[in-house]
């Protein structure tokens, strides 16, 4: 889903719940919105709830005969009797039955008819009172689980809406880091995500050559080959020209002193190059290559930003001087 349209959606969930909570639409037009966002986003269920309550409910559907208790419909479900009918022809009947019982006055009479009369009053009183409180029932339960879907969909949205932020502005930190550091590795990964975008195993496998070539360019960049070995850890490592991974557990292992994250990202880093590596030449679900490719990215990142966070020191130093 594209970002307008996940916007516009967050928008139009945002105008339901103002519409519900504050009476602001009627039946109709109430459902006719939300039918647009069931299309959307809704299951199955969902969708053909909203349309049972725009055209009115079956005998013959079993998710029909569920929400006819859902919402409060049966009369009498043994004999399938009860409020068959879509939601704006009760809140019509509802208006209506809410009119007369305000013209409902007792009647000033006297005599012989006077009981009779009376009687014949509150039995039509007590009538139109029940058909208001089931007709009142339905129309709230209807709302009530309206309200449940928005309001669900409503705070998935921003959920989504908050990890794409977040995302989107750690996603550009990168970018300039690796633009600044490394350019050539920026200008590969639009390959990798098309060939992702293409889903086939010729181009999965081609992407996973790209993020492994990404990697070597990386170490390159950050820690070019030189003669020579390091320790890290307990380990006497070469720094080679194929001593990638070496090289960039080196730049690490100069940017912090923390131990448990130098073993996070060698480990991370190990694990990730053996399987883009293995990945070229065996079956690889284009899922877990895109999951790869994003790793690799976060990676990268991660590394940069130790390199970053040890140079604001030094920057620091320097205009204090």
């Amino acid at each position: 889903m594209n970002q307008s349209k996940s916007q516009h959606i967050l928008e139009l969930v945002k105008e339901l719940l103002d519409d519900i909570e504050l009476s602001r639409l009627g039946a109709e037009s109430l459902l006719l919105k939300a039918s647009r966002l069931a299309r959307w986003v809704g299951s199955d269920e969902i969708k053909y709830w909203v349309q049972l309550e725009m055209k009115g409910y079956n005998s013959s559907s079993p998710i029909s005969l569920k929400y006819m208790g859902i919402t409060g419909r049966w009369v009498d479900k043994e004999k399938k009797t009860g409020f068959w009918g879509p939601l704006a022809q009760h809140e019509a009947a509802l208006i209506a039955e809410t009119t007369k019982l305000r013209s409902l006055s007792t009647p000033d009479t006297s005599g012989d008819w006077a009981f009779r009369v009376m009687q014949m009053h509150e039995k039509q009183l007590a009538l139109t009172t029940n058909n208001i409180a089931r007709l009142s029932g339905i129309k709230s339960r209807v709302l009530a689980n309206l309200h449940t879907f928005v309001s669900e969909v409503y705070y998935e949205k921003e959920f989504d809406s908050l990890s794409e932020s977040i995302f989107e502005r750690y996603k550009a930190e990168v970018d300039l880091l690796i633009s600044n550091s490394c350019g050539p590795v920026l200008e590969q990964i639009p390959s990798v995500m098309s060939r992702l975008a293409d889903g086939d195993p010729e181009s999965v496998s081609q992407a996973l050559t790209t993020v492994r070539r990404i990697i070597d360019s990386f170490a390159d960049s950050i820690f070019p080959p030189r003669d020579g070995t390091i320790v890290l850890g307990e380990n006497e490592v070469s720094l080679g020209p194929n001593r990638h991974l070496n090289r960039i557990n080196a730049f690490v292992h100069s940017g912090t002193e923390s131990r448990s994250r130098r073993t996070k990202i060698r480990q991370n880093l190990s694990n990730l190059y053996e399987r883009v590596s293995t990945g070229v030449h065996s079956d690889v679900t284009a899922e877990e290559a895109k999951a790869l490719f994003l790793n690799a990215y976060l990676l990268l990142g991660e590394v940069l930003h130790i390199a970053e966070a040890q140079s604001k020191p030094a920057v620091a130093a320097t205009q204090l001087g």
